[in-house]
């Protein structure tokens, strides 16, 4: 079994990271507005919050009037200070994508 990917439902992994104040913000959003996910290369819209979410894996969504593109570094055992929150995440822009 150590060779099992750990995953997270994609709400709470947004909500530890701290791109919402609360999870059901994140769900709400992922259920209204959907999240691209990206993870071996293959694309899909996702509309259910317990998607599930890996290491490696790229999102992106809207926040307010920003589009945000990052690529998942860490799941996180729990929403920490916003530098703990940073480590779980890379920003992609035009030089990573």
């Amino acid at each position: 079994m150590s060779d099992a990917i750990e995953t997270i439902r994609l709400d709470v992994w947004l909500w530890r990271a701290r791109f919402f104040k609360t999870r059901a913000l994140a769900s709400k959003q992922i259920s209204a507005r959907g999240v691209r996910l990206t993870r071996y290369g293959d694309t899909r819209r996702v509309t259910k919050p317990g998607a599930t979410v890996a290491p490696g894996d790229q999102v992106t969504f809207v926040r307010g009037k920003v589009i945000e593109a990052i690529e998942i570094l860490a799941l996180g055992t729990r929403r920490g200070p916003a530098a703990e929150a940073a480590a779980l995440y890379q920003r992609l822009g035009e030089d990573n994508v």
